[in-house]
């Protein structure tokens, strides 16, 4: 698992060089150090795994609610994370995604939470910004309009999706009568691992 992660992170970063121009808010200097942190507007940020001590400077960055979307047991997972956020005075909701097998059903339970209180800062993470990234698209996508070639740009910064990925990200916006289709948009997927 772990050469999957690095995989990942290294063609992220190829594909990021290579990407349009992301449309991505300053990453505040405490928050910086989060692994593959991606601020997309002021109430809505995306990452790989916090630490304990990230939390804490979320917390301080005013984030109010924590979305994890990896498993208890994944790398670098924190086994207690959910008592920590809780215990910092945020919100806190555990929808872990299968990685080779992605489920709309869990996309709609994240966005369900996130309709909820839509002017709540939250932090969407799970092991290093995959995931993540793929329901940030989509959410910026179907619920907040923003153009599928920036949101697509700014997935980008962090990774182009595996077939796997791309063909949930493709369902999922079919379902809610959207089109990938973009001007400069490439959806050749990753190779898998």
């Amino acid at each position: 698992m772990t050469h999957l992660f690095h995989r990942l992170l290294a063609a992220g970063l190829a594909v990021a060089w290579a990407a349009a121009p992301a449309a991505l808010e300053p990453v505040p200097e405490p928050l910086a150090e989060v692994v593959n942190f991606r601020q997309y507007d002021p109430l809505f940020a995306s990452a790989g795994q916090p630490t304990r001590e990230q939390f804490g400077a979320l917390r301080d960055a005013g984030f109010d609610r924590v979305v994890y979307l990896a498993f208890s047991n994944s790398r670098n997972a924190l086994p207690d994370e959910d008592v920590v956020v809780k215990g910092l005075g945020m919100d806190y909701l555990h929808v872990p995604v299968d990685w080779e097998q992605p489920r709309h059903e869990e996309f709609e339970t994240f966005a369900a939470y996130m309709r909820q209180s839509p002017a709540s800062k939250t932090l969407l993470h799970c092991v290093v910004n995959a995931r993540a990234t793929a329901f940030s698209f989509l959410y910026r996508v179907i619920y907040q309009d923003v153009p599928v070639a920036q949101a697509k740009a700014d997935m980008n910064t962090v990774w182009q999706p595996t077939e796997t990925w791309r063909d949930f990200i493709f369902e999922v916006l079919a379902r809610h009568g959207r089109s990938p289709d973009c001007d400069g948009c490439d959806w050749t997927p990753m190779p898998e691992p």
